[in-house]
């Protein structure tokens, strides 16, 4: 099969529909929005806002990209989420790397995908990971792409899904399971980036970036609106947003996912996983690569009532510092991507390898 850049089945015409929360300390605004008083809550913000407060700036940034309170104006949203940043606003920074992606200004906004995909963002992974498949506007490297897409569509990005499935029938087999150890480390490391940056911000320390003069350009591009313009009458449930996406690198989303589940380890001791090769049959299907145990543990006590892995052993390969964790025991490669197949369909990322 030839290469071939990615033009994802359907990507033209797909969308991605995601919540955009509203957060922030300026209670006030938080407390209007709420109740669905989004004119008060623009107010509000925009007090806030013109005293230099990141938050009540990402706040309006959102009413803007909504049209909640105001007219829809993304490139309103742009410039505040731009403001924001400049001040050392996360979330602002994520979502101004995003908007400036979607309306094609890929080399301005690739700074800020990186660091959102560095803290974990899938959105930015996905599109960071469609960039690394097509080399455009980041080098070609396939299993950095797969590792990227795969944590999106771990993270709940819908589409990333169908993208893994596409990118089965093109990134060889040992470039896929090189991408589950990668995908392991690189959750590791967006894991710890995120809660530095996040501690970093509740105790008031501006987090360091290295993305230019970009956002700050865009605090002189901003200006608010007064009060007596801002009001509009729209319905209150906080609807979720789509975006199209791109004929080719697709254009993101500037709307926030939901909060990612924790996982709760449970406190009883798992039980002692097969080690040995697999009780029937040579292949495998792999479920991820951990660094943590602890982690490996609570992904199969989530899979392991699943169907498709039914009788089938756990196995923990080990591989440096990671464990690779597996089920074994299928007697094909067709049974096992029947089995991966399965899982992938119901969020989970899968590969079959031989045993």
């Amino acid at each position: 099969m030839g290469q071939k850049n990615f033009l994802i089945g359907g990507l033209g015409g797909a969308a991605i529909a995601l919540a955009s929360p509203i957060l922030a300390d300026t209670r006030a605004g938080v407390d209007a929005w709420t109740r669905g008083n989004f004119p008060a809550a623009v107010q509000a913000w925009q007090v806030e806002a013109s005293k230099g407060d990141a938050d009540a700036m990402f706040n309006l940034g959102q009413a803007y990209k909504l049209g909640n309170g105001v007219k829809q104006d993304l490139a309103m949203a742009e410039a505040l989420f731009g403001r924001a940043a400049a001040l050392g606003h996360i979330q602002a920074s994520d979502n101004y790397g995003l908007l400036l992606f979607q309306r094609g200004q890929r080399s301005q906004a690739l700074p800020f995908i990186r660091a959102a995909a560095d803290r974990g963002d899938p959105r930015a992974q996905y599109l960071l990971g469609i960039g690394h498949f097509n080399g455009d506007i980041v080098p070609k490297d396939w299993v950095r792409a797969y590792a990227l897409v795969s944590l999106a569509q771990q993270a709940g990005l819908t589409l990333a899904s169908s993208t893994l499935s596409q990118m089965d029938e093109q990134v060889p087999m040992a470039q896929r399971q090189q991408a589950v150890e990668l995908a392991a480390e690189l959750r590791s490391e967006a894991d710890a980036t995120r809660a530095r940056q996040m501690a970093a911000a509740e105790l008031g320390a501006t987090v360091p970036s290295d993305l230019g003069p970009v956002a700050a350009s865009a605090a002189s591009r901003v200006v608010v609106d007064s009060p007596a313009t801002a009001g509009a009458d729209y319905a209150r449930p906080l609807s979720a947003r789509s975006a199209t996406l791109g004929q080719r690198v697709p254009a993101a989303v500037a709307a926030a996912l939901p909060a990612r589940e924790s996982v709760k380890v449970a406190p009883a001791p798992a039980p002692a996983p097969v080690e040995a090769a697999a009780l029937t049959g040579s292949w495998r299907v792999q479920l991820g690569a951990f660094g943590q145990p602890a982690n490996a543990d609570a992904l199969w006590n989530r899979l392991k009532a699943n169907p498709a892995l039914a009788g089938k052993p756990r196995l923990n390969i080990k591989a440096g510092t990671v464990i690779k964790l597996q089920a074994g025991g299928f007697a094909s490669e067709a049974a096992a991507r029947a089995a991966c197949q399965s899982l992938t369909a119901g969020g989970q990322t899968c590969i079959a390898v031989k045993g």
